[in-house]
C-alpha cells in the first residue's frame, strides 16, 4: 500500500474515531524544539516523573526527536470541545478524557489494521489509567495502550498545527486537543 493511501486511511480512521478534524502533514512541516522538555520539567501538570509516558521516564528529548524525525509524514488530528468559559477546569478535563478516548479508539483501529510502521502520540499525559502505576513505583499496567504526548517528543503543536491548516485556538469557550500518527514510508501496513 502506498504512503498516500496509508495516510488517507489513517485520516479516515481518525475521523471515524471521533476526531473533529484531521490533516496530512509532511515531516518537513513538523516543528521540533527541545524547550518543550524544559516546560515539562517545570511540572505545571504534576506528571513530571510521575507517569511512565511523561518526561523524564519517556526518554531523552534529543533521542525522541530523532526517532520522530525517522518517519516520513503524519496525520495530525484534533478534537474541539465546548466549555462553559475559560475557567471551566472540569469541562477541560472532560474534553481531555473525550480526546483520550478518541485517541484510544484510533489506536485500536491502527492495531486492527496491522499498521506497524507508525508512531502514535496524543496530548498531555497518557490518561489510560486514572492513576499511573509509576506513582506507586510499579511497571506500566497497559504498555500496549500507553500513548506519549507530542510535547514529550519535542513537537511544537502550535506551529505544526498551523502548517497543517488546523487552528490551534477555535474560538471562545472551546478547548482544542491534538494528536498525531507518524508514518514511515516503504513498509507494509
Amino acid at each position: 500500500m502506498s504512503l498516500a493511501q496509508q495516510l488517507n486511511d489513517i485520516m479516515q480512521m481518525a475521523l471515524d474515531a471521533g476526531m473533529t478534524h484531521a490533516a496530512i502533514i509532511s515531516q518537513s512541516d513538523i516543528t521540533y524544539d527541545t524547550v518543550f522538555r524544559d516546560i515539562c520539567a517545570s511540572n505545571s501538570c504534576g506528571n513530571y516523573g510521575m507517569c511512565h509516558m511523561c518526561p523524564p521516564d519517556i526518554g531523552d528529548i534529543n533521542t525522541l526527536i530523532a526517532a520522530a524525525k525517522g518517519y516520513t509524514a503524519a496525520v495530525l488530528y484534533q478534537t474541539i470541545s465546548e466549555i462553559e468559559d475559560s475557567y471551566d477546569f472540569e469541562g477541560m478535563m472532560d474534553a481531555g478524557k473525550h480526546h483520550s478516548d478518541c485517541s484510544q479508539q484510533l489506536r485500536e483501529s491502527l492495531e486492527n489494521a496491522k499498521y506497524s510502521n507508525v508512531l502514535h502520540l496524543s496530548c498531555g499525559g497518557c490518561r489510560v489509567c486514572d492513576r499511573c502505576s509509576k506513582r506507586d513505583q510499579l511497571p506500566c499496567r497497559f504498555p500496549e495502550k500507553a500513548l506519549a504526548s507530542l510535547e514529550a517528543y519535542g513537537m511544537n503543536v502550535y506551529e505544526t498545527s498551523s502548517h497543517a491548516g488546523l487552528k490551534y485556538v477555535n474560538g471562545p469557550n472551546t478547548v482544542t486537543y491534538f494528536g498525531i500518527v507518524l508514518v514511515k514510508e516503504n513498509q507494509n501496513a
